[in-house]
């Protein structure tokens, strides 16, 4: 959990009066904003890491929970990939960044890549952990989509806990509505790619299929032979930061040119 005194917890309340939890720094450079995964929050292990890398470094980041994750209000079971796509991008706004280097983990490299689009110009680049763009589609036997359509909750044993992890009927229609591996992804600045090859839960194919659907001419796949989905041990977080600098600093250097 991050507890930088620089970024005290604040909340900013949508116009239907949900609360979102947020942690802002204000810093130099393009923001940096963590999206994290389904089911996941702001205290995770490489949100941390990277916020304390953005005050070490004095650039600008912004952690954010979902509505109905984390300490922000709602209910899990009415999110949707839509839902959480204007939650961040209002929060984008609320915190006045023009300019901004998107992070995604799994699912959160989806709402990357909708938000690459929505948002254009103030993209400065992306980098995707284990990204899972479609996961409603290739993530899923035709059994269990039935069940979705027919309006059924499905329950998936979790390698991460004790309780299943759910899939709610009106997420995963609003994911089959928005998935994005079969048209170009117009989005044309720096994209980086973190991808396990022991990856449990996305296979590494995806990242392939990903990289040739952006329309960016600048797209990298960094494949790890033994990681896993989660890619959080120490060398794995030492490259997510390297890349991360990688994208930021390059970002500036061209800014101020």
């Amino acid at each position: 959990m991050v507890t930088d005194p620089c970024a005290p917890h604040s909340f900013y309340t949508l116009p239907d009066g949900r609360r979102l939890a947020y942690r802002h720094l204000a810093g130099t450079g393009p923001t940096v904003v963590f999206l994290p995964g389904y089911m996941s929050d702001m205290g995770g292990t490489k949100a941390g890491a990277v916020f304390d890398w953005a005050v070490r470094r004095g650039h600008g980041c912004l952690l954010l929970d979902y509505s109905g994750c984390g300490q922000s209000d709602g209910d899990f079971a009415d999110g949707t990939l839509s839902r959480w796509c204007g939650e961040v991008a209002a929060l984008i706004d609320h915190c006045g960044l023009d300019r901004v280097v998107l992070i995604g983990s799994s699912m959160g490299g989806w709402l990357m890549l909708l938000l690459a689009e929505a948002l254009g110009a103030r993209i400065a680049g992306l980098v995707g952990i284990a990204a899972a763009p479609d996961f409603t589609d290739w993530g899923r036997d035709p059994a269990a989509k039935a069940a979705l359509a027919a309006g059924q909750v499905v329950h998936d044993e979790s390698p991460y806990g004790p309780e299943p992890t759910p899939m709610y009927p009106a997420f995963w229609a609003d994911g089959q509505a928005r998935c994005l591996l079969g048209r170009p992804i117009a989005f044309d600045g720096p994209v980086r790619l973190l991808q396990g090859q022991a990856d449990a839960d996305v296979p590494w194919a995806i990242a392939l299929r990903l990289a040739a659907a952006l329309r960016s001419a600048d797209v990298q796949i960094h494949l790890i032979k033994d990681g896993d989905h989660r890619l959080s041990r120490n060398a794995d977080m030492a490259l997510l930061l390297a890349t991360l600098a990688g994208l930021v600093e390059s970002d500036a250097k061209g800014s101020a040119a």
